[in-house]
């Protein structure tokens, strides 16, 4: 798997006929390791073991229903009243973050409306806050570490 640009953890890979597996600490079990995974395992462990989110508050693809299509966000990190707070969408390295990409997050953060969002490709990581309001979004130079007092 490629280098990334965030802090490195202890993972637990093992295999599986023709699958490498890894352990994914949210869902307590061995999930396949694709590029993708890869960077979400690394980017939890970051929000976790640096960001110091609670593990409880971080779910990994959460559904959610916009215009009757169903979507799925990669990891979705709750407050402590169960609304989401930060929305993250992880890209596999190879996958440059764009246009498009930010469009397909705000997309699914029509629905879900939390008032951070953040995409990875665990190379470039960019974090915005989100005004409902106005409709904009202010680009934040770090991911918001937690504090939900």
């Amino acid at each position: 798997m490629d280098a990334l640009n965030l802090p490195s953890f202890e993972h637990k890979i093992t295999k599986s006929g023709a699958n490498y597996l890894i352990f994914d600490t949210i869902r307590r079990k061995y999930v396949v390791l694709t590029p993708e995974e890869w960077v979400r395992q690394h980017f939890v462990h970051y929000l976790i073991n640096t960001l110091s989110y609670p593990k409880s508050l971080i779910s990994i693809e959460r559904s959610a229903n916009f215009n009757k299509l169903q979507k799925r966000s990669d990891l979705c990190v709750y407050n402590q009243q169960g609304k989401p707070h930060l929305l993250v969408e992880c890209k596999a390295t190879h996958v440059p973050i764009t246009q498009e990409v930010v469009k397909q997050v705000s997309v699914y953060n029509q629905t879900l409306q939390a008032p951070y969002v953040a995409i990875t490709n665990g190379l470039e990581h960019f974090c915005w806050q989100v005004d409902f309001g106005t409709r904009q979004f202010q680009p934040l130079q770090e991911i918001p570490a937690f504090n939900f007092e």
